[in-house]
């Protein structure tokens, strides 16, 4: 008798709480806002950044998905408009930035852990290392369903979050008053590190399309879950920026203690406690969302002869990639080392040069590949795009002048960036060394 076809595609729900988690998670982590912009420049800087940043990558990010939605997404991308040089480029950074991004949420993780283990923090490398080890073998384990994970966290997430709204909102009497909102008086190295707190908390776009050929009617299930993502994380940090405002909640405070502190300010420990339990969730949501769309990398550079094989093995009985899990726990138990500072400039510097390959790709299909099917095309000519690609490096070279006009712990942060940018060089001359054909379609 023949059997059943189970489907085991991600479903366009499903798809929405997994781009929610892989690009935000909540407004935990945004806490810093307020210390570098300050009361008069937070809100402004947190709805200008990401229409400068986040638009134009979420259009590529569609347009491109649309004429190639395959397992691989931007490094596919890259490496079909650009060559396989510049795709080995793509791949060998985005899979570093994955990296230090799954560091900061153990990181994050003891910090709302805090409120119910005080003095937690002291332990936080080993703490972090245990968690980060602990994620390893659950994932080795195997993990049920990613997406349907997302969204039981997302509703652990987002529930103490309406609650402390809704609280505010009722002490208020549904009347808020905004500070006038200017850049003046912001130093400009603050400047830089505000623009890296709301840039971290709204990149990894581009990462949700690893998995296209794992999700139900990929075009249109994209163009509608991110849409209705970018909403939803839009909403939430306005809401979530304004009414730390309005509570009158010490800046220093808030940002070392995070919304926790805020909840008990606003209604007492309880508040804070299922505040602190959703930070803990969001952390590890983001951290499974974010594992599920690195793992799939390394298998297309590993099938295109760009990385040995061996990184993609599965385990004999638990059919997952365990040396690629267990790689990426090595590097990302090494990443914890640095404060949560230093690694959103590490995180967004590398993110954000991987992104740049994906804006030359676009404009490079466009004019080579014309003709080619795209079910989404951004309503701009060539031109068009090219002004309009100047906004998210304008965003991106500010953040980074910024950070080298800060503190010293900023500047090494950037630099040792800079030098994780440059060891996409030395591999892909290991590879090609090795492998001489390479070279050949690397044109």
């Amino acid at each position: 008798m023949r059997q059943p076809v189970i489907n085991r595609k991600i479903k366009p729900f499903q798809l929405v709480a997994l781009v929610f988690f892989t690009v935000s998670g909540g407004p935990y982590g945004l806490e810093p806002l307020l210390i570098y912009a300050g009361e008069h420049a937070a809100i402004l800087v947190l709805l200008i950044t990401p229409l400068l940043w986040d638009i134009p990558a979420i259009f590529t990010v569609l347009e491109l998905n649309s004429m190639m939605p395959v397992t691989g997404g931007y490094y596919k991308w890259v490496k079909h408009a650009l060559g396989t040089r510049w795709g080995f480029y793509e791949g060998w950074w985005t899979w570093i930035y994955t990296f230090v991004d799954l560091a900061i949420y153990p990181v994050l993780f003891v910090t709302y852990a805090s409120f119910f283990f005080p003095g937690i923090e002291a332990y936080r490398i080993p703490v972090c290392i245990v968690i980060v080890w602990l994620s390893a073998g659950l994932n080795i384990l195997g993990i049920v369903p990613v997406g349907r994970v997302s969204l039981f966290l997302g509703a652990a997430v987002l529930s103490p979050l309406i609650i402390l709204f809704v609280l505010v909102i009722y002490q208020h009497g549904g009347s808020f008053s905004i500070p006038s909102q200017s850049l003046k008086g912001v130093p400009f190295s603050s400047l830089g590190m505000a623009l890296y707190t709301v840039m971290w908390n709204c990149l990894g776009w581009d990462n949700i399309t690893t998995y296209a050929e794992e999700v139900e009617k990929p075009v249109r299930s994209y163009l509608v879950s991110v849409f209705t993502a970018f909403a939803l994380v839009m909403v939430i940090y306005f809401f979530a920026i304004m009414v730390a405002q309005q509570s009158g909640i010490n800046h220093g405070v808030f940002n070392s203690y995070g919304f926790p502190a805020l909840g008990e300010l606003v209604n007492g420990r309880w508040l804070g406690a299922i505040l602190a339990a959703g930070g803990m969730a969001s952390s590890l949501g983001i951290y499974s969302a974010v594992l599920l769309s690195v793992s799939r990398v390394p298998k297309a550079m590993a099938d295109d002869g760009l990385l040995p094989k061996r990184i993609n093995s599965l385990h004999s009985r638990f059919k997952t990639p365990y040396v690629s899990i267990f790689l990426c726990s090595v590097v990302v138990s090494f990443m914890i080392l640095w404060p949560f500072d230093a690694l959103l400039i590490i995180d967004v510097t590398v993110y954000g040069a991987g992104l740049s390959l994906e804006y030359i790709s676009l404009i490079k299909l466009r004019i080579s590949e014309p003709h080619t099917k795209r079910p989404f095309r951004i309503p701009l000519s060539i031109t068009g795009l090219y002004i309009a690609m100047i906004l998210p490096f304008g965003v991106y070279f500010i953040a980074l002048a910024g950070a080298f006009s800060s503190t010293p712990k900023s500047i090494q942060a950037a630099l040792f960036a800079i030098c994780i940018l440059l060891t996409a060089e030395g591999a892909w001359r290991l590879v090609s060394w090795k492998k001489p054909h390479l070279k050949v379609k690397a044109a």
